[in-house]
């Protein structure tokens, strides 16, 4: 972005205003604030879905975007292949990389389980990691991450904070 100032209604008061940002491939950005702050607004100007008032943006590359942990009726593997089709090697790194291996040994039939209506079955966190999963294993160039470690402990957290590392 340059200058860019966006809006989510007509009314021409700008939710985010005289916002530069330029990020480099590889880099790992975080962005910090309170509630209400405009993070989650940020995002969505990112991805297109508010309005461009003032300035320039431009987003290149493939996005892959995670907020709230959004399941589908399905097994844990359909859920993590949403429809692509299956490269073993890194669907074994997906999981690995977003801390479900420990997870499927618990699960009765490891990622063939059935999961129930949004996720019924599964806690907070394996959600959210299962929607990490998702987003990794479709090779994004740029990841999108709005709340990430809300359900998960102190420990997964700091394991998922290296997947960049390794993708």
């Amino acid at each position: 972005f340059k200058s860019g100032c966006f809006s989510w209604d007509s009314s021409g008061n700008s939710n985010l205003r005289n916002i530069s940002l330029e990020v480099k491939a590889g880099t790992k950005v975080a962005i910090c604030g309170e509630v209400g702050s405009g993070k989650s607004t940020l995002l969505g100007a990112i991805l297109g879905e508010v309005p461009r008032t003032e300035g320039m943006s431009h987003v290149c590359g493939k996005i892959a975007y995670v907020q709230d942990a959004w399941i589908q009726t399905g097994t844990l593997q359909e859920n993590i292949l949403f429809g692509s089709n299956m490269d073993k090697r890194r669907y074994e790194n997906t999981l690995r990389r977003c801390s479900l291996v420990y997870d499927l040994e618990s699960l009765p039939f490891g990622d063939r389980t059935q999961i129930g209506e949004r996720g019924v079955n599964l806690s907070g966190g394996q959600k959210q990691r299962v929607q990490l999963a998702r987003a990794l294993y479709h090779d994004a160039d740029i990841y999108l991450l709005d709340d990430p470690f809300s359900c998960v402990d102190a420990h997964t957290a700091a394991s998922l904070l290296n997947v960049g590392e390794y993708v």
